[in-house]
């Protein structure tokens, strides 16, 4: 299944305004019914310089990837990482499994 990147400030800030929010140890996601699969990723400069920051997207880009199948309808998401010592791929999987489940997406 392929999805879209989310790119633009004010679809962003939409989403942001109008969206609904679920927890997980190592995320917060954002997300909204849509017409087709999009997803962003919002990180903030206290996660580290930029190639941390780089990693931790490349990391979520394929949680994302992994985990997209068990959606049931289309969504736009942001996915938003916690501070954390370690970033995991086996923990962004893991938590976002958890949280399709949980908010039946």
């Amino acid at each position: 299944m392929q999805y879209y990147r989310l790119k633009k400030q004010a679809d962003f800030q939409r989403l942001f305004q109008k969206g609904k929010r679920a927890f997980s140890p190592t995320l917060t996601v954002v997300y909204r019914p849509s017409d087709k699969t999009t997803m962003g990723i919002s990180i903030g400069k206290k996660h580290g310089k930029s190639v941390q920051r780089n990693r931790i997207k490349r990391l979520l880009r394929e949680a994302f990837r992994a985990t997209q199948g068990e959606m049931q309808g289309t969504y736009t998401l942001v996915l938003i990482p916690k501070v954390a010592e370690n970033y995991s791929l086996e923990a962004f999987k893991t938590h976002l499994q958890w949280i399709i489940r949980k908010e039946k997406l």
